[in-house]
């Protein structure tokens, strides 16, 4: 590939188009006067080749190559360089099929550059690739030798000149590019340092904090759900023993209830009867009246034993209430006994708790306010000491302050111990005393005790006899428990139920009878209840519903008479459509295409007939219904069997979407909550249930009513067993209230007085001992300090931080204790004030049992005198009534049923009184249970969600493998560990450890990526260090043999080398080595200057012929040279570099007469001129003829050049700009 044609325009000198064609494929020079623009030829040259050292073109700036800088109109700078392309050989990468390439390079002013590669726009990268590709590299150009490279060689070191044949070799890019790759490992390894340090200092120990902080987060997280799972049980079980007893009170309370409305009846009934027999009374006693004779004694004597038969009547009535109330209140007494002893024993064990926990909290805050007081007496001391330490003498003052305490308190404890001892003394006197007043009095009331013993015994045979009976209060209890709650649900599925009915109220179908003795069994009901959806085709339900349409409210009928006779006469509230069965024409899809539909969708497909159920007598109602529609499970499958031509057949998908093999869909959207069909089936669901509930509620009063025999045994004796208890009690107060009871508990009071007295003296004793030992501590360190001020003030510093922390770290349990003293102390208040009420309850019951027996034995009295009374006015009575012994004997009838009568309205009223009591204690009862449990409901939501799993087996809930008491113990230390681990778990440490591994992870890949590179790289340098070494001792020799034949050629006769230095090799760097006259020149500067400059040629010349290039270019490399020198130069160029295009600037004949094309630059009025002139006609490749010349002005460009190239001369052409 070589250069054709040169065409210039607005580039530097060049102001306008200037085209030089006809260059030489081996030899052109270029020669002219000194500024004629010579040089800028190869510079236009060098600018289409894509150079960017601007320097190398003599220009500071891109805007420099503009003619003028563009201030003479010129705006842009073009040149374009034709090659000859038709040598294989040298034909650039892509472009060997083109026999000529046109490369423009254009500049604009603002710099503004493109290139055009055969007149299509190219990237610049894309031209140096097409130029370096045939070793045209303009960024490393050794084709190139511009003026002063000579010199520049003359001057070089060995190190130099072995660049120079590592250039010509190639291996100096690898040089460079392994300088950057050295470059980069160090940038590498520094980088490896860093991401190791970073690893080691920061990534590393930070990620060991984090997992440590993970595990403690991890055990907090643990803690918090376990209190959580514990709180639950603990409130679980609390809110189910508070529903237990509060359904207990309710049934308990509606029971009352009932009672009372039931009792309040027999009373009014009883009343009323009662006035019924006496009006039979007084009208027997107007009969008998007429009757008698006339006379006073009878009438006195009859009015008498009315009389007394009244009040003795009332008198019992009266007694047998006040019998009544006693026993009612023995029962509430007994009641009252066992809720204060269960009272009583809640509060001893409260109390000991208590006792158990003050012990250890006073022992806690005992030390806990020592250490409080040392912390700020050492604060005082510290300050006193480091403020004083100007003073002289004032040094001592903290210590003696200490001091003065200490042996106040030595004093005080003393004086304390020595008291304690006489109050000892006093102690034990007294006690002797009072145990031997005890002992007297334990003989005078023996027989209150046995009595108390005997009655004690009594107890536990009544005790055993109702262990003995089989009657179950608890099974009592259970099933009265089970039958409200039947009844609850028996109630809340008939409110479902008529909900679900409102909902389905077009369901609602009724009539009237449209003849008499009309049979109803003959209208069978709406279609929608005549089927039921099989349970495994629930899914089904809304297709189904979809299928039917509005036929789920058609009326089915046995025929169409029954039909006529009801739209007649069944004055229906609504139009209906009728089915009669004898008449409806059903249409059942044939069997052969639903086995088709299931064949191409199987398991998807299925009749819609198949997926529900009904009576047999229906099946022709149903098939003309749902006989011919087919369901499926989407959309596909309902579209591939509708339109398939052996199906045809309407679709519904389980969705609703309806497709029709006429072409038509519907669907899109479906109705909010469930469908008709779904509801009904819900419906008949809660009519089962009820019917089985309303089973079960009949069974149980069946058991309720069994229990009731055996129940009445139970209460009797439990009666007796109440009484028993109650005599009891009587024998425990009046013993408790002797004189003997309250000298043992002066004994009792007596010995804890004196155990309390002996553990003050020794206490006492300690705390003077420590006292005392304080004592010397203090004067010891008051020693120490005069000998060592600075030493015993850091020493004093030091402990007191040391206790200051041991306070700060003591202070959160003392006020956890102290939370829980509180706590305790508050439920025993609350228990001891319940034992209080308790007690006078208990007390108010036995003073109004007594007050009960007083009247009771007062009337007994009373009636004992009217019953005297009765006698004798009886027996006077008898005398004179045989005569009206008929009266008498219906008299005595209506007076026993009387009194019958008024006995049972005296238990009636008394059972109302009792039952209206216990009413109200129920309902307030009830009604705190009630707040509880809704206070429960309010603080904990989740409860409404989870009750029913309370108590259940195996579940969450399960009181029975759960143990709440152990629960609740567990939940307390957990909630101390969780108070105390709360301010030191880090929240965000999950987040914080994931970035933090994924940042370790990120830097040790990143560290094996940057070692693995490093490897890499190191291995490749020493790989192409060899290669480069072999390559530079085979270029070595080459350029070296061609250097002597070149320098041989230049100066006939002598010779030169290329040595290697002393003692090295090749890689040391080379030197040149000159024989002249057959003796070997030790050094250069023995040599004149024209031979210097010939050795460098050479030597240039020798490393241009080891990698030719299609095109040279030397820039009056022959300066320094006298002519014959010259002309030996033109001749080498001629002769042994063949192949390639040399353009040489010369201003000396000896070289451009070597040259075939020769073209002279000439400058005129300020543009520069070329002329070309061929010289040597056998060495010119397209010249005819040599020695003409032609001159062609410009604007005749086209024509000068057809002329020059046609001409039977050698001619000359000017181009004129």
């Amino acid at each position: 590939m070589h250069i054709e044609e040169l065409i210039i325009d607005g580039f530097k000198s060049y102001a306008t188009r200037t085209s030089i064609p006809g260059w030489d494929p081996s030899f052109n020079a270029i020669t002219g006067l000194n500024g004629s623009g010579k040089s800028n030829v190869l510079d236009a040259i060098c600018f289409v080749l894509g150079i960017t050292n601007w320097s190398q073109v003599r220009a500071s700036n891109i805007q420099d190559l503009i003619y003028k800088r563009g201030q003479a109109g010129v705006t842009k700078a073009t040149v374009t360089v034709v090659f000859d392309n038709n040598d294989p050989k040298q034909c650039p990468v892509g472009f060997e099929s083109f026999k000529q390439i046109t490369v423009t390079r254009q500049i604009l002013v603002g710099g503004r550059s493109k290139f055009l590669v055969n007149g299509h726009s190219m990237q610049q990268n894309v031209v140096q690739n097409l130029f370096q590709s045939v070793q045209l590299n303009i960024n490393n150009p050794h084709f190139l030798i511009m003026q002063g490279r000579i010199t520049k060689v003359l001057n070089m070191k060995p190190p130099e000149i072995l660049a120079m044949i590592e250039e010509a070799a190639g291996t100096r890019m690898f040089e460079e590019r392994k300088e950057k790759a050295l470059k980069t490992i160090a940038k590498k390894d520094k980088k490896v340092a860093e991401i190791t340090q970073l690893l080691a200092e920061e990534i590393v120990p930070k990620l060991d904090k984090l997992r440590g902080e993970k595990r403690a987060y991890l055990e907090f997280q643990k803690t918090q759900t376990e209190i959580e799972r514990l709180s639950r049980i603990v409130v679980s079980y609390d809110y189910s023993r508070y529903e237990q007893r509060y359904s207990k009170a309710k049934e308990e309370y509606e029971a009352k209830v009932i009672l009372t409305t039931q009792t309040t009846a027999d009373i009014q009934q009883l009343q009323s009867t009662i006035s019924n027999i006496e009006q039979d009374i007084e009208s027997i006693t107007t009969n008998r009246l007429k009757e008698m004779t006339l006379g006073g004694k009878f009438q006195t004597l009859d009015a008498t034993v009315k009389d007394l038969s009244k009040d003795l009547v009332k008198v019992k009535t009266q007694r047998d209430l006040k019998g009544k109330e006693e026993k009612e209140e023995e029962h509430n007494r007994t009641s009252l006994i066992k809720s204060q002893r269960d009272t009583e024993k809640s509060m001893q064990e409260k109390r000991a708790e208590f006792e158990k926990l003050k012990v250890t909290y006073n022992d806690l805050k005992r030390k806990y306010d020592q250490q409080q007081e040392q912390v700020r007496m050492n604060e005082e001391l510290i300050q006193t000491l480091s403020t004083g330490l100007a003073a002289e003498e004032g040094h001592e003052n903290g210590y003696m302050e200490q001091l003065q305490r200490v042996k106040a308190t030595v004093a005080h404890e003393t004086t304390m111990v020595e008291q304690s001892k006489l109050k000892l003394k006093h102690l034990e006197v007294d006690l002797v005393d009072k145990r031997k007043q005890a002992a007297a009095a334990h003989r005078s009331n023996k027989g209150l005790g046995e009595a108390m013993e005997v009655a004690k015994q009594q107890v536990r045979q009544y005790e055993d006899a109702l262990r003995r009976q089989t009657f179950d209060p608890e099974k009592e209890r259970a099933l009265l428990i089970e039958k409200a709650s039947q009844a609850e649900a028996i109630a809340k599925i008939s409110e479902q139920i008529e909900f679900m009915s409102r909902k389905l109220s077009r369901l609602d179908f009724q009539y009237y009878n449209p003849t008499p003795n009309f049979d109803r069994s003959t209208v069978k009901g709406l279609v929608a209840e005549l089927f039921t959806v099989r349970p495994e085709h629930s899914h089904a339900a809304t297709a189904l519903e979809i299928c039917a349409g509005g036929r789920l409210y058609q009326v089915v009928v046995d025929n169409e008479v029954v039909g006529s006779q009801l739209l007649k006469n069944g004055k229906l509230r609504k139009r209906v459509t009728i089915i009669p069965l004898n008449k409806i024409q059903a249409f059942r899809a044939h069997a052969q295409k639903i086995a088709t539909a299931q064949r191409l969708a199987p398991g998807k497909v299925d009749l819609a007939l198949t997926l529900i159920g009904f009576d047999q007598h229906l099946e022709t109602a149903m098939a003309y219904i749902f006989g011919n529609t087919l369901i499926c499970a989407d959309a596909a499958t309902a579209k591939k069997v509708t339109f398939n031509q052996d199906v045809r057949m309407k679709s519904v998908t389980l969705e609703g979407d309806v497709y029709d093999p006429s072409g038509t869909l519907q669907g899109g959207s479906k109705a909010s909550g469930d469908g008709i069909l779904i509801n009904l089936q819900e419906m008949h669901g809660l009519k089962a249930q009820l019917v089985e509930h309303r089973q079960r509620l009949q069974g149980l009063d069946q058991d309720l009513a069994s229990l009731s025999k055996e129940g009445k045994a139970y209460g009797d004796a439990k009666q007796k067993l109440e009484l028993k208890i109650h005599e009891l009690r009587l024998c425990e107060q009046q013993l408790s209230a002797s004189e003997h009871a309250q000298l043992l508990e002066k004994v009792e009071q007596l010995e804890k007085d004196l155990e309390t007295t002996k553990a003050a003296i020794v206490e006492g004793n300690i705390r003077k001992k420590d006292a005392v030992q304080r004592c010397q501590e203090i004067e010891k360190e008051m020693n120490d300090f005069k000998n060592n001020k600075d030493g015993k003030l850091q020493e004093l510093t030091q402990n007191h931080a040391r206790a200051k922390a041991e306070l700060t770290k003591n202070a959160p349990r003392v006020k956890s204790m102290q939370r829980e003293h509180q706590t305790l102390e508050l439920e025993l208040e609350q228990l001891e004030k319940d034992v209080r009420t308790a007690n006078q309850e208990l007390s108010d019951s036995e003073t109004l049992i007594t007050n009960l027996k007083g009247d009771r034995d007062h009337l007994q009295a009373e009636i004992r005198t009217l019953e005297t009374a009765l006698e004798k006015a009886q027996a006077d009575f008898e005398k004179e009534k045989a005569q009206l012994s008929a009266y008498d004997e219906e008299m005595k009838e209506l007076e026993a049923l009387a009194k019958h009568k008024a006995k049972t309205l005296a238990d009636s009223r008394l059972e109302l009184q009792n039952v209206t009591h216990e009413t109200d204690r129920l309902s307030k009862e009830k009604q705190a249970l009630s707040r509880t449990i809704k206070e429960l409901e309010d603080e904990h939501d989740w409860i409404m969600d989870q009750k029913h799993l309370f108590g259940q087996s195996g579940g969450p809930y399960d009181f029975a493998t759960q143990n709440p008491a152990e629960s609740r113990k567990k939940l307390k230390q957990l909630d101390e560990k969780h108070s105390s681990m709360k301010n030191k778990v880090n929240p965000k440490v999950m987040t914080m450890l994931e970035s933090q591994e994924k940042r370790e992870t990120s830097l040790k890949q990143m560290l094996a990526t940057v070692q693995r590179d490093k490897t890499k790289i190191e291995d490749t340098i020493v790989t192409l260090d060899n290669y480069k070494y072999e390559t530079l001792e085979r270029t070595y020799t080459k350029v070296n043999g061609d250097f002597g034949a070149i320098f041989g050629d230049l100066l006939p006769g002598n010779d030169a080398k290329l040595q290697l230095l002393e003692g090295q090799n090749i890689t040391g760097g080379l030197e040149v080595k000159v024989c002249l006259g057959g003796v070997w020149k030790s050094s250069l500067t023995e040599l004149s200057g024209g031979q210097r400059s010939l050795i460098a040629l050479a030597l240039i010349l020798s490393l241009l012929q080891f990698k030719p290039a299609p095109m040279y270019i030397l820039d009056e490399v022959d300066a320094a040279l006298d002519l014959s020198h010259t002309q030996n130069i033109g001749q080498l160029l001629r002769t042994r570099f063949k192949g390639s295009q040399f353009i040489v600037v010369s201003l000396k004949e000896g070289m451009f007469n070597n040259a075939n094309v020769l073209f002279k630059a000439r400058f005129r009025e300020g543009i520069s001129i070329v002329e070309r002139t061929a010289q040597n006609q056998s060495r010119t490749s397209k010249s005819s003829s040599s020695g003409a010349s032609r001159r062609v002005e410009a604007g005749k460009e086209n024509e000068t050049a057809s002329s020059s190239s046609t001409a039977s001369h050698a001619g000359t052409k000017r181009v004129k700009l």
